[in-house]
């Protein structure tokens, strides 16, 4: 799993309803604490700060990585979110994912 650095874009994976960001809001890593802790920004439309807090590791997946200057492609975002999810949901993605694949399009 990828380590984020410092301007990638990261995309929540739980509600923040304390700073009304929810699940699937994009924000910026503005500052590295740690492998534990990274500041994050959130902006509007109009780039102007929405929020700015540190998060866990845990809370968000990288999106945009700035070393490569590209998206993360989309099987990479998926593994980096099964990767944080206990075994048990784990496997029923991978029933989702199953179900998916045998049904026609």
């Amino acid at each position: 799993m990828m380590q984020p650095e410092l301007l990638d874009v990261v995309e929540l994976l739980v509600d923040l309803p304390e700073v009304e960001l929810k699940a699937g809001d994009q924000g910026t890593i503005l500052e590295v604490y740690d492998d534990r802790a990274y500041e994050v920004e959130f902006a509007n439309s109009y780039g102007e700060t929405h929020a700015m807090l540190a998060l866990k590791p845990e809370q968000f997946v990288v999106v945009w990585q700035n070393a490569t200057k590209s998206w993360v492609p989309l099987p990479e975002r998926i593994a980096a979110v099964l990767q944080k999810l206990p075994e048990d949901r784990q496997h029923q993605v991978l029933m989702f994912a199953r179900s998916l694949h045998e049904t026609p399009a």
